[in-house]
């Protein structure tokens, strides 16, 4: 485990995704180190629409790999205002580039407050345990 990385600056959640704060009440959201290593090769990412309300713990999307399908929750509530369209063609950054390039999606918050709710680095690796 110790060779994964779980940067301080990120929230995160128990179902391992990732959560930044972008200012001006939009978070980005992405899958952990964690979990891009237990799905193994991503080959195929489905996403939510830009403008989707979301509610928290709302099944948002699929990230398929060679090992299985699994949902993508979301960490936060409010409204889809952006999404990483470059893993329609390219999938494998979740892999490769999982705090980078391999961002999922974007919300504006309905309560930026409910981030301080979310973990921190030390608290989610805590869980992986």
């Amino acid at each position: 485990m110790s060779t994964l990385q779980y940067p301080d600056d990120l929230r995160y959640t128990t179902d391992h995704e990732w959560v930044r704060d972008m200012g001006e009440g939009v978070v980005r959201i992405g899958i952990t180190a964690y979990a891009q290593d237990a799905l193994g090769d991503v080959v195929y990412v489905s996403l939510p629409t830009v403008g989707d309300t979301v509610a928290v713990g709302d099944a948002v999307g699929e990230v398929e790999s060679t090992k299985s399908v699994s949902d993508i929750y979301a960490p936060v509530a409010g409204e889809v205002t952006g999404v990483n369209d470059g893993l329609d063609g390219t999938p494998e950054l979740l892999n490769t580039d999982t705090y980078g390039d391999g961002w999922m999606y974007e919300v504006r918050v309905d309560d930026p407050a409910v981030l301080e709710s979310l973990l921190d680095a030390s608290a989610y690796q805590a869980t992986l345990d």
